[in-house]
């Protein structure tokens, strides 16, 4: 139940603390006022709390920031709620504050009990404690694809129908991996000489990772033999002639200095040691030379390799390891290929089991709708009866359509559409082609009473759902309203006066200037002002002492009924 509402710097109310502490007799509380006055505020705060989307327009201009705050009172019924608030990290206690600050930005921040929350999060707890009817519902129930949502909720069957979404959409994915399966089965016989084909001609190859570097080094080499036979040759003679003697008598003189001055003993150790280096390098000098021959065949081999090569990278891969993986997942493929007849039999088995599970559950819930129709249609009438209606019709038309898995959907195969008449002798009609403003407003007030009474949501608001009624109908509204409030806490904007009568609690909603800036009030009355509230709804500025006798006569019937 809501109870406190604070707002500061929304729109044009600079700071608002409402309390709404309920009266023994009922729950309804009604706001009134001028059009244009901003009565429908209430409704903004309550979408701010429900972490809905927003404006940075909405704060109050040259200020930084607006804050609307919620104190809302949960009852020990509500279990899942309290659970749900302790689980988040919020407390357990039954008093439950949400509060948002929108900045002129347009950025937000949450809170639930003072702690950080996400939208998600407080948009889930505040649709658990309050539910808004407004002029735009009634345009849904215009709507006859929502109309099995609305007969669902009302029969629970709401779990019954997420269950079969599931083995709906189950149902749809293993069929179309069968259908890929058994068009790729048409192309198999095409598929697999494709396949082997190439990985034969990747395994032919023979390949190894890395034999590109070394034969293009190879290659490097064979192409350049007269060169580096030339170089390696003179190379050899330089050091092997030229150089040695000279080293040898250097290894020699250094030796006898050494051993004249112990001094230079390191030096000559150093110089010796590199004269023996050289002869080794002479060696190796002398294997590398006579290593190299020119091999023309052997060269027109490298080159036919690395044209192999570079001929199965512009069909399969980059690299020597992206062919090789190309083979493998060719292998890979032909192997399912080979065992696809029994891959399909066990999807075919599959897909028929889903079918069957799937048909029996949408059967169950179709069953159990067509009850909840009967009954829909029943209470329905009764509503409407205490609306005014004379003898109204009411009934959930279903469209006739095969039962079978080809005219499933995510919501069954049923296709129910509400037919309404509201005069004696006429048939039942399509109710979004036939119902006038007047009688959709009732329309969805009945509706709204009877989900009313299956939610756990403890308060409802009423935006204005009176628009288009009056007279007889007007008074049996504010009858419905007032039952409602019997058992919920009903919020009621609504220019019309036989409603505001009702109210346990009255706010007035008005605008005016103050400090040379326009501002929202909203002001609780009092019992005579209610009197004069209500004498301007029947008759504005042409009210009579008349009006005024009526309209204490209807507040006194408000009081009597409650």
């Amino acid at each position: 139940m809501l109870c406190e509402l604070k707002v500061k710097n929304l729109a044009l109310i600079e700071s608002l603390e409402l309390s709404f502490e309920q009266n023994t007799g009922g729950g309804l509380v009604v706001m009134t006022g001028e059009t244009g006055a901003g009565k429908s505020i209430m409704l903004r705060a309550i979408h701010l709390l429900s972490g809905g989307r927003t404006s940075a327009g909405w704060v109050r201009s040259g200020e930084e920031s607006c804050e609307v705050e919620a104190l809302f009172e949960i009852k020990p019924e509500h279990q899942h709620l309290l659970a749900q608030l302790k689980e988040g990290g919020f407390g357990s206690e039954p008093s439950l504050v949400i509060k948002r600050i929108l900045s002129s930005a347009g950025r937000s921040r949450f809170f639930v009990n003072g702690s950080f929350a996400t939208a998600k999060t407080v948009a889930g707890l505040t649709r658990e404690l309050l539910n808004v009817a407004s002029q735009h519902d009634q345009q849904q129930l215009l709507q006859t694809a929502l109309h099995l949502d609305y007969l669902d909720t009302i029969g629970d069957h709401m779990e019954d129908r997420l269950s079969l979404k599931g083995q709906y959409q189950k149902w749809c994915v293993k069929k179309d991996e069968l259908k890929a399966l058994k068009l790729k089965e048409r192309e198999k016989e095409m598929r697999q000489d494709f396949l082997k084909f190439q990985v034969a001609e990747i395994r032919a190859a023979s390949l190894e990772i890395g034999e590109e570097e070394l034969l293009a080094a190879e290659k490097k080499r064979l192409k350049n033999a007269q060169a580096l036979i030339k170089l390696s040759q003179a190379s050899y003679k330089l050091l092997s002639y030229d150089l040695m003697d000279g080293l040898t008598a250097l290894r020699q003189n250094v030796t006898q200095l050494a051993e004249l001055d112990s001094g230079v003993v390191k030096l000559a150790e150093e110089i010796s040691s590199f004269t023996f280096m050289a002869e080794d390098y002479v060696g190796e000098l002398r294997v590398y030379k006579d290593s190299l021959e020119t091999d023309p065949y052997r060269l027109d081999q490298l080159n036919e390799r690395l044209d192999l090569l570079q001929q199965l990278k512009r069909k399969f891969g980059d690299t020597i390891e992206q062919i090789l993986e190309f083979a493998e997942s060719g292998e890979a493929e032909l192997h399912q290929l080979e065992n696809m007849e029994k891959e399909i039999a066990a999807l075919e088995t599959t897909v028929q089991s889903l079918e069957i599970e799937m048909c029996k559950a949408a059967t169950n819930l179709s069953a159990k709708r067509h009850n909840t129709a009967l009954r829909l249609e029943k209470e329905m009438v009764g509503e409407l009866v205490s609306l005014a209606f004379d003898k109204p019709s009411f009934k959930v038309d279903w469209a006739d359509v095969e039962h079978g898995p080809e005219a499933m959907g995510v919501t069954g195969w049923d296709k129910g559409e509400f037919y309404f008449s509201a005069n004696i002798g006429e048939a039942p009609k399509p109710l979004a082609k036939i119902a006038s403003g007047g009688e959709l407003s009732r329309l969805m007030l009945a509706m709204k009473c009877l989900l009313a009474k299956k939610d756990m949501v403890e308060t409802v608001i009423f935006d204005e759902v009176d628009s288009g009624i009056g007279g007889e109908a007007a008074e049996a509204v504010a009858r419905k309203i007032q039952e409602l409030a019997s058992h919920h806490q009903v919020f009621c904007i609504t220019h019309l006066p036989q409603i505001a009568a009702r109210g346990n609690i009255h706010f007035l909603v008005a605008k005016g200037v103050q400090g040379g800036r326009t501002q929202t009030r909203v002001v609780k009355l009092s019992e005579e002002q209610r009197v004069s509230e209500v004498v301007r709804m029947l008759a504005g500025d042409s009210a009579t002492e008349q009006t005024r006798a009526w309209a204490k006569d209807l507040l006194a019937k408000g009081v009597k009924v409650c």
